[in-house]
């Protein structure tokens, strides 16, 4: 029986199209990549062992010929997105079970709101006994499990995934706003969190640079932490490319889905891309973000079932100065005012599917984080625009100036002298009104899932939400209560 995986590249992000075939499993690997210099597909062969290079022209040809007509793959289960929860989901069935599993995509990890994230798993501005509390801290508690089965491995965490215990702060500058601050703390702390209220004398002592004036203060949550999204990712790649040795895994990027393949009992058996069928065996897991709700539109338009699926996008900027090296910062900073921003709904005259009016939503609120690489990273911005991924240097501008508000000594710096230090990140958030993502089975559609509309939450989420996942398609008690999640027709 012919096996197939994904043959391992250094560089993900220049993976076209890479399948091992080969009745023994890794007789022949064919990768191709682009060149970073003349952005051409370089395409390299390896023989991997004498056998494989006696029965080379046969194996050439059988590659050869899955370039041009659609192939059929086999898995227990494929998993649609490649982002942190689509990847998340993969490692999770991969470690706690001898399935086999398959992630497509339709680009590469990291160029949907993955990537374009700030990075933090934050508590401070979150509330205890929410919907969504409970989901927050089985996850948070998943990636220090992580973090420190890394570190047991005799590796550095902060090297890995770019973890760092940094700490976060929620600040305000009003009477009105420390009374909020208050609060916040009184609920982290009945939750049975560390935290604490921080007087401005007292935020001055562990962020000198920072200003809130003398009605100011802070929330504290010492506790919190960073990581880097494109490093997390790259890291859960690697281990998830293990399983290519034993057959259970495989990678399809550059594959947008385009169908769905239904059985007589309505059961979804496979999914379609232009190059591949593939076939599961137990589920089918559609985790695309933002994309989720066109997605699932235009794979069941043609049938009878009718869903709401109100994924939608809700773009933002994040203004990054490399290699910063005016001022640094010790913990994670968010206003208070994110808060609100955050929770803001999608006005009615913009829920129309296309998004025809452009009608442009938008609110700006201070978070500044310094990763581990030096850079600081400002934002963030909230728009409801559709689709659009330009760059506004109104909003950037709108960042910067709003940044310089707790940090005057910016004022003294011009984005213009910082243009070739400075990188902006956008990236589409998935709004879901309510602010809970949905994961769970797709009702009348048996064998399909859905794990989408973390929005600015996918990190924070991933490993709560792969572990829900996972624990549904094997049926398996779950952790957390799925049902605040779960989906309606």
């Amino acid at each position: 029986m012919v096996s197939l995986s994904l043959s391992i590249s250094l560089n993900p992000d220049r993976l076209i199209d890479g399948i091992i075939v080969s009745p023994q499993r890794q007789l022949l690997r064919r990768v191709a990549t682009i060149s970073s210099t003349s952005g051409c597909h370089l395409l390299r062969k390896r023989s991997l062992s004498t056998s494989a290079e006696k029965n080379r022209r046969n194996k050439v040809a059988a590659v050869r010929m899955s370039s041009i007509t659609p192939a059929s793959h086999s898995y227990d289960v494929v998993v649609v997105g490649a982002g942190i929860i689509g990847l998340s989901i993969a490692r999770q069935l991969l470690i706690s079970s001898d399935l086999s599993v398959a992630v497509v995509d339709s680009a590469v990890p990291c160029s949907g709101a993955t990537g374009a994230g700030q990075g933090y798993i934050w508590m401070v501005h979150k509330v205890p006994g929410s919907e969504k509390w409970e989901l927050a801290m089985r996850s948070r508690e998943l990636w220090e499990k992580f973090s420190d089965d890394i570190k047991c491995q005799g590796m550095d965490p902060e090297e890995v995934l770019g973890w760092k215990k940094t700490g976060s702060l929620l600040v305000g500058k009003t009477s009105d706003e420390m009374a909020v601050l208050k609060g916040k703390v009184d609920q982290l702390s009945k939750a049975g969190l560390n935290a604490k209220l921080l007087c401005s004398n007292d935020l001055k002592k562990i962020e000198p640079v920072l200003v809130v004036g003398e009605e100011g203060g802070a929330a504290f949550l010492p506790d919190d932490y960073q990581l880097d999204a494109r490093r997390s990712v790259a890291y859960i790649e690697k281990e998830n490319r293990k399983y290519a040795n034993e057959g259970r895994y495989g990678e399809y990027y550059n594959q947008p889905v385009t169908g769905l393949l239904r059985s007589g009992n309505g059961k979804v058996e496979a999914v379609h891309t232009p190059k591949y069928s593939l076939y599961s065996k137990k589920a089918i897991v559609i985790s695309t973000g933002c994309w989720t709700g066109s997605l699932m539109q235009d794979l069941i338009k043609d049938s009878d079932i009718k869903l709401n699926i109100p994924v939608k996008p809700r773009k933002g900027h994040l203004l990054v100065i490399e290699n910063f090296s005016s001022f640094k910062l010790n913990h994670g900073l968010m206003e208070v005012g994110y808060i609100g921003h955050q929770d803001a709904i999608l006005q009615p005259n913009n829920l129309d599917s296309g998004y025809d009016n452009h009608a442009e939503t938008s609110s700006i609120s201070m978070t500044a984080t310094m990763d581990t690489l030096g850079n600081l990273v400002l934002g963030s911005s909230r728009q409801f625009v559709g689709f659009n991924t330009e760059i506004n240097e109104k909003i950037i501008n709108n960042i910067w100036e709003r940044a310089q508000d707790f940090f005057p000594s910016l004022k003294e710096l011009s984005l213009k002298d910082l243009e070739k230090t400075r990188q902006v990140r956008v990236g589409l958030r998935p709004y879901m009104p309510g602010g809970k993502p949905m994961i769970g089975p797709v009702p009348g559609l048996s064998n399909l899932f859905l794990a989408a509309g973390h929005e600015g939450e996918g990190l924070t989420l991933a490993l709560g939400t792969a572990e829900m996942v996972a624990d549904m398609v094997l049926g398996n008690s779950c952790k957390v209560d799925n049902a605040p999640y779960a989906l309606h027709a």
